[in-house]
């Protein structure tokens, strides 16, 4: 039988070695059945508890644990990988943030709420990204795809579950916000453009 100290070492081993998040069924094959769950959750709260003054830290998502760098180290991570996140247009982040607060949605579900409708690359965008995918069809002429998050969209914003959304209107504020930043201010002047350009 292992002792803690060193089922602790061997679960920091897989959790390090690994590039996604690992579910705890996942964890308890490590130990062949040797450790139950609760003596798992025990432990990984220990070695969470371990890493607390480092750089990096043990979280539990959606998708599993795993060991991440704490946010406050990320700035200076970015200078030595200054390649830039993916910017989403206003309408992929919208489509995205009604399948995520209204799941499952159709396309034409999406399409009212918005009010226009929605490009099929938007959902490809998603889709490829694995924010998002069909969870089923609705039972209606023509079976529209009904579509909803993935545990790695969860994953990707730290999240373990869909109630770790900030609350609605908080996403509305901050969608606003961007958009008034986007636009230019009414004492800034706006660029003519060239003569040929405008043919």
């Amino acid at each position: 039988m292992l002792s803690p100290t060193e089922a602790k070492r061997i679960l920091e081993a897989a959790l390090l070695a690994s590039p996604e998040p690992v579910p705890l069924a996942d964890l308890r094959r490590l130990f062949d059945g040797q450790i139950g769950a609760d003596t798992l959750k025990r432990l990984l709260g220990e070695l969470r508890e371990e890493w607390a003054e480092r750089a990096v830290e043990l979280v539990n998502l959606a998708g599993g644990w795993r060991f991440q760098t704490r946010r406050e180290f990320l700035p200076f991570l970015e200078r030595l990988n200054p390649e830039k996140p993916p910017r989403y247009s206003r309408a992929v982040m919208e489509t995205l943030a009604i399948i995520a607060y209204r799941q499952p949605v159709t396309r034409g579900d999406i399409e009212e709420i918005r009010g226009v409708s929605v490009s099929a690359g938007i959902l490809q965008t998603l889709e490829a990204r694995g924010w998002i995918d069909v969870v089923g069809h609705r039972d209606t002429p023509g079976r529209p795809a009904l579509y909803g998050t993935t545990t790695r969209f969860l994953d990707d914003l730290g999240l373990r579950s869909l109630e770790e959304l900030p609350p609605l209107e908080e996403v509305a504020r901050t969608l606003e916000l961007e958009a008034t930043a986007a636009r230019p201010a009414a004492n800034e002047p706006i660029e003519a453009r060239p003569a040929s350009a405008a043919e």
